[in-house]
């Protein structure tokens, strides 16, 4: 059975959601509050997290830092009453895979859950290699790691999965959709904006090596390039 974290204040609410996803084969650990939660996760191991972002004590934010501390690659879901355009935004940085907004229907939870559990499996990428060369870059596809002179960045399984897709289509232009359906498993607006928010940090951790660009094309795709060195 998936196990699922649900971090929510509304008895009432948790009840009906743990006895709805508990038909599904989900076996649910109910907290009411945001360091309940984090107790759990603590002594406990689960295969996604869905956060009330409105908790007393510790709010669902403030939850999902401490939760990436502890293992930056369990997936979860932000449930919120409110539609402020500034909690998707911060959602998002924290890298949650997907949103949604109160009030909502139960089998929708179940089917994005399993839509994410899906993706995640999925997003466990294989080489024949340990190592690829990018540019002055060292990627070690096993260790997650990119390294360049003495700096190594520690990245996590989705910014490896998406520097590996971009080392196979280097100078080409991919659609964002193809990108999309590949790591993320959909193409819909959230993926779309999460996505960004990952090219964004991509291109941070390739800065220091001029031959290396990720450039767009506005509303068509983007394009890994790396240009060879000056003989």
């Amino acid at each position: 059975m998936k196990k699922v974290l649900l971090a929510e204040d509304d008895a009432d609410f948790a009840g009906v959601l743990k006895h709805y996803l508990e038909l599904y084969q989900f076996e649910i650990t109910w907290a009411e509050n945001g360091e309940e939660a984090l107790s759990l996760f603590q002594t406990e191991r689960f295969d996604i997290c869905v956060f009330d972002v409105m908790m007393p004590k510790m709010d669902g934010f403030t939850l999902a830092e401490k939760i990436i501390q502890i293992n930056p690659e369990i997936p979860f879901i932000f449930l919120t009453a409110r539609k402020l355009k500034e909690d998707k935004i911060i959602g998002l940085k924290l890298g949650a895979d997907d949103y949604i907004v109160k009030p909502f229907e139960a089998d929708e939870l179940v089917l994005r859950l399993n839509n994410i559990l899906k993706r995640s499996k999925q997003n466990h990428f294989f080489t024949l290699t340990d190592e690829l060369q990018i540019g002055n870059y060292l990627f070690d596809t096993k260790r997650l790691s990119l390294k360049n002179d003495n700096k190594t960045q520690q990245l996590t399984e989705k910014e490896a999965s998406l520097i590996h897709f971009f080392y196979n289509h280097q100078n080409q232009m991919v659609k964002r959709e193809q990108i999309l359906k590949t790591i993320w498993g959909n193409d819909d607006f959230f993926s779309g904006r999460s996505m960004d928010v990952y090219i964004s940090k991509i291109r941070k951790y390739f800065k220091d090596d001029s031959k290396i660009s990720i450039e767009s094309v506005r509303n068509i795709g983007l394009e890994f390039k790396i240009k060879k060195a000056d003989l």
